[in-house]
């Protein structure tokens, strides 16, 4: 199964390497689409495969660290 998700970090979580520990902690695969990082802010669009009960696993994780995840309905790199 593949999900997209929107993933935005706050400030105090842009230095930590969130997308790493994802990989490491759940067996899926990511794949980068779209990321914008500063030293404020962050954002990226990521393709999530695996599971479902990983998806909601991984994603759950992540909402738990702070970051907030949004889904993404198309894929902004094909329109």
């Amino acid at each position: 199964m593949k999900r997209r998700v929107h993933l935005i970090f706050p400030k105090d979580l842009v230095q930590k390497p969130l997308t790493w520990e994802l990989s490491k902690k759940f067996d899926i695969v990511f794949n980068v689409r779209r990321a914008k990082i500063t030293e404020t802010a962050g954002e990226s669009v990521l393709e999530l495969e695996g599971d479902a009960a990983l998806l909601d696993a991984a994603t759950a994780w992540l909402k738990s660290q702070g970051v907030k995840v949004e889904s993404v309905s198309h894929d902004t790199l094909e329109g």
